[in-house]
């Protein structure tokens, strides 16, 4: 099949909806008929045709407002592998929901079994289209052709990241941003896409508008204060429109709601899996005798110092040699260790800390105190992040790795920070679930960057 001569946006994103209309339309209808033909002859009172539409209506949002979340509906524009994996999460959380609003409908406890096949065919036809529709994209769509302008560090790294999404982008082009302004014009005319990697505003700026100015499909590297305008507010000040950033990022209302989902949902958690904690503790103890919690002084809010909980992974001298980060295939970490790191294990004593009010569950990672010194030191800005609570899991977390660069961590936290609200803690709680079965979250650091 030759490619689209136009390669247009549009018709990228007529693929992509025909495909995610497809995979919607093949679940629905295979909820209905277990809605219609299974669980429907056991609900107190049946239901007939406007019964099943509002079932199926609020099943499609579910379904759609997960596939969304977790990424199980970007068809095309994401490798089929990754999309797969999202799409069991969609598939399964929908699922779930689907079956607590049979169980409000039914006597008793309505029978599993009939969900869990849907369930399993739902999966089967998933990876059936997701391959198909990702070959077919392939054959379409040539990738992005891209401009590079580049300055400033870590360009080299940003350009391997680049090689392992030729798929989607591929770099025709690339320029210094010093060089002659007419120069980098005509390599832009001659482009439909454009990055602009960690330029000089002035410079950036200059870029961008002739960029903009010519309908390019543009990617920009922000800065810390462009991170920062994103959560601010529109005003006008008569008929002059201004940006208005509040010192405190998260209100008092936030606060105290945020402070009392935390109590809530530590105490639940902490009873639930205090059986699993407990087989955790009696292993650690019967591997070496060792202590079972591992104690370390990190910093929450306003550089506030608090003594953060673990199960103990590594052999007990493990810093005998002073701070050191942990290192892929690092032989300090033991068996048990290794297994409880992978499925997170490690970090359940945390609830404890969360009770206690020293973290909360979303929220910037915290740091020790010697590295949170060691970063400021080149980047005083690394302080920003202890303006609200530090988080079990968060923003860097799920959208970066264990060996993501500091600067990027803090755009990524700065991210959250400024754009916080309920729902973007509600969301980030709920992608938790797939990052704990993503590896590359827990990546130690290269051997040459492990030692602080």
């Amino acid at each position: 099949m030759n490619r689209m001569s136009k390669n247009t946006e549009a018709w990228r994103r007529l693929y992509m909806l025909v495909g995610e209309a497809v995979l919607v339309a093949f679940h629905v209808l295979l909820i209905y008929i277990i809605l219609h033909y299974v669980y429907n002859n056991d609900f107190r009172t049946q239901l007939y045709a406007r019964g099943h539409i509002l079932v199926l209506g609020i099943y499609t949002v579910i379904y759609i407002g997960f596939g969304q979340l977790f990424g199980g509906l970007l068809i095309g524009s994401r490798r089929p592998g990754e999309v797969m994996f999202s799409e069991l999460f969609t598939a399964c959380f929908s699922n779930a929901v689907l079956y607590l609003i049979v169980m409000m409908y039914s006597f008793s406890f309505p029978t599993l079994v009939p969900l869990t096949g849907a369930t399993v065919l739902q999966l089967l036809f998933s990876a059936f289209w997701i391959n198909l529709s990702g070959t077919l994209y392939k054959r379409l769509f040539i990738p992005y052709q891209v401009l590079l302008i580049y300055d400033g560090d870590a360009t080299d790294s940003f350009v391997r990241k680049l090689e392992q999404r030729k798929d989607q982008l591929t770099v025709t082009d690339s320029i210094c941003a010093t060089a002659p302004t007419e120069e980098i014009y005509r390599k832009i005319d001659n482009v439909h896409t454009v990055i602009i990697w960690d330029l000089e505003v002035t410079r950036r700026n200059t870029i961008f508008k002739y960029c903009y100015e010519n309908s390019k499909r543009i990617y920009t590297a922000p800065k810390l204060s462009d991170i920062i305008f994103t959560g601010s507010s529109s005003v006008h000040m008569f008929d002059t429109p201004l940006l208005l950033t509040q010192g405190s990022p998260i209100g008092y209302e936030q606060r105290v709601i945020k402070r009392l989902i935390d109590v809530v949902l530590s105490i639940v958690l902490l009873i639930l899996t205090s059986p699993i904690m407990l087989l955790t503790a009696i292993a650690i103890k019967l591997q070496d005798r060792g202590p079972v919690l591992y104690k370390q002084v990190r910093c929450t809010k306003n550089n506030r110092e608090f003594k953060i909980l673990k199960f103990r992974s590594m052999v007990v001298d493990a810093e005998k040699m002073g701070i050191q980060l942990a290192k892929q295939k690092d032989d300090r970490i033991t068996p048990v260790g290794r297994f409880i790191r992978a499925v997170r294990i490690d970090e359940l004593p945390q609830l404890i800390n969360v009770l206690k009010g020293e973290m909360s569950f979303v929220g910037p990672r915290p740091e020790r105190p010697e590295l949170i010194r060691k970063y400021t030191q080149d980047m005083p800005e690394f302080a920003y992040r202890t303006k609200v609570q530090a988080g079990i899991t968060g923003y860097a977390q799920l959208y970066g790795k264990y060996n993501t660069r500091p600067y990027d961590k803090l755009k990524l936290d700065l991210h959250y920070i400024e754009n916080y609200s309920l729902w973007l803690d509600f969301k980030l709680m709920i992608l938790t679930f797939k990052i704990l079965f993503t590896p590359e979250s827990t990546e130690g650091v290269e051997d040459d960057e492990a030692v602080v």
